[in-house]
């Protein structure tokens, strides 16, 4: 193998990033960007709006600071989303050059859902953002769904201790039943599954799901503050988490 071949062989996945202009705030640049760096390799980063109007102005701030290029679209018509339209043709253009790994699709429109499916189609993955609001059709099209809200400045800062919860959308406990289908997906002899296949299961169970959401970073901190599950971590060996047995009903004392 040469030089140039191994080089090749370990470069992170290359990626589209298209964002929504019109349905997608500014706000999570920083956030959305930093995220996308724990997939892989922005090699493209187009946005698509109409940046004449008020309500782009927020990123056109903040353009040359992550190198985003703009795609302009006036509104010559109302009710007519040309932004749309462009986006999905550049999609298209880039999915046949052949040259991703994946794409990262921001918006909470659910117009791009076929979009996203598309090209999965073609075998390459998307990853798709935005707003809780995103209709579930959008959200379920993607390998992973992230919250947009989970992105925002004041998640990320009191993310910093992992343990530590952060503002959240949902409270743990509502997380408990997609954890509970996740580990009954799974065989096991005596009821106890590896939390990182745990973790992988839930990712094909529901694209969206993120502890984030829940006000964690770690899914085992989340686990562990729901009090659903027994946890147990051996010695140099990974955490394995297990339903808890339900108490047993006491028996009330009923007079003679």
């Amino acid at each position: 193998m040469t030089n140039s071949t191994a080089k090749l062989s370990t470069r992170p996945p290359r990626l589209a990033v298209l964002i929504d202009a019109d349905n997608t705030s500014a706000k999570i640049a920083s956030g959305l960007f930093e995220e996308i760096a724990t997939i892989g390799e922005a090699s493209v980063r187009r946005i698509y709006g109409d940046f004449t109007s008020t309500r782009s102005k927020g990123w056109t701030e903040v353009l040359s600071t992550y190198a985003i290029v703009p795609q302009q679209q006036f509104a010559y018509t109302i009710g007519k989303n040309a932004s749309d339209i462009t986006l999905v043709i550049d999609a298209m253009d880039l999915l046949h050059s052949g040259r991703f790994d994946g794409f990262c699709l921001v918006s909470s429109d659910s117009d791009f859902t076929r979009l996203a499916s598309r090209i999965r189609e073609e075998g390459v993955d998307v990853y798709g953002f935005g707003e809780q609001k995103t209709p579930e059709s959008f959200r379920q099209a993607c390998r992973r769904f992230i919250y947009t809200e989970n992105l925002l400045p004041t998640a990320a800062a009191n993310t910093d201790d992992a343990a530590r919860p952060a503002p959240s959308l949902h409270p743990p406990s509502a997380a408990v039943p997609v954890i509970k289908r996740a580990i009954a997906q799974v065989e096991s002899e005596d009821g106890w599954v590896a939390l990182g296949t745990v973790g992988n299961q839930l990712a094909n169970l529901a694209p969206d799901f993120d502890p984030r959401t829940f006000g964690f970073r770690k899914l085992s901190d989340l686990v562990r503050k729901t009090g659903a599950f027994d946890v147990d971590q051996p010695k140099d060996k990974a955490m394995r988490i297990r339903l808890k047995a339900p108490s047993p009903k006491k028996k009330s004392d009923k007079s003679a």
